[in-house]
């Protein structure tokens, strides 16, 4: 007599568009969490040479090839569908996983049913703690952001500190309760993501993850840090295919964030708030462009 093996706990999303190499890359680490998992992958605007590629070397991977590119939020929202397991790990193509405490996460998060989310400690390409943890945006973060001016060149000033209250110096093995945290790696609580309706759609790319957590709270779940788990975020693999429409998507989402959560005043001040950001927009772009040239030559 042969028994069916037990459905997995744990369902992996992943939502990627042209960033096939580091979704290998993502896939391959899967394993490093240590027991079974369902994984589907939502694959926007498919390659189709690629995703064979992609489907030979995976074939346990269940890959969803869409013609257009959809946004993020709903590629996540489509690909929690399409699985069953009671927690889901919402994960960014060029997110590799590192050796640690997943099963923990997991098991931790079974025994307390008011956490919704769980987020790791992501580090950057170059091994450095990204700011994931985050207090919800306010007027500050716009000048003491994670990639504001003011805190790459002064990380310790008052505001910064404020926006980014738990920054690098975490002391491993701590839950600690945030207001937010990082959309490319987080665990969720299937029964939270329903309870709020899962990702809201109108966030093409970016910002999608503040306001998620937002409701989360709203709806009166916890979302927490935990630096045990850890993952390597290398970061914009997906946007570099279009710049500038990723600059746009950041700024029209961090609109959208602002209006959705504003209270009245706020929205008196929601025209004044647009002309800032389109300000800031042009200025990127202008950025942006100039280093592209400085690269080229």
């Amino acid at each position: 007599m042969t028994t069916r093996p037990e459905p997995a706990r744990l369902a992996v999303v992943i939502v990627n568009y042209q960033a096939y190499s580091e979704l290998s890359s993502c896939l391959a680490s899967l394993d490093r969490i240590g027991e079974p998992v369902s994984v589907v992958v939502i694959d926007h605007a498919s390659d189709a040479g690629a995703a064979d590629a992609l489907g030979r070397a995976f074939p346990h991977v269940r890959l969803v090839r869409m013609a257009d590119n959809h946004g993020f939020a709903s590629g996540i929202n489509h690909g929690v569908r399409m699985t069953d397991a009671p927690l889901l790990m919402l994960l960014n193509p060029d997110c590799v996983l590192e050796l640690n405490a997943w099963g923990r996460v997991a098991d931790w998060m079974e025994r307390h049913p008011d956490v919704g989310v769980v987020g790791p400690r992501i580090r950057n390409a170059d091994g450095s703690v990204q700011q994931s943890a985050r207090r919800f945006p306010d007027v500050t973060t716009a000048i003491a952001g994670r990639s504001s001016w003011l805190t790459r060149v002064a990380p310790g000033n008052a505001l910064s500190r404020r926006n980014l209250p738990l920054q690098a110096a975490t002391t491993p093995s701590t839950f600690s309760e945030v207001d937010w945290v990082s959309g490319a790696c987080m665990l969720v609580r299937r029964t939270a993501f329903e309870a709020v309706g899962g990702m809201d759609g109108g966030f093409f790319l970016y910002w999608e993850d503040a306001d998620f957590c937002r409701r989360l709270r709203d709806a009166g779940f916890r979302t927490v840090y935990f630096p045990d788990a850890a993952a390597t975020h290398v970061g914009g693999r997906s946007s570099r295919h279009a710049a500038d429409a990723s600059l746009e998507a950041f700024h029209d989402s961090a609109y959208r964030l602002y209006r959705k959560h504003a209270g009245p005043i706020g929205r008196m001040l929601a025209p004044l708030v647009f002309l800032c950001l389109r300000a800031r927009l042009a200025v990127m772009k202008r950025i942006v462009r100039r280093r592209a040239e400085q690269h080229a030559h």
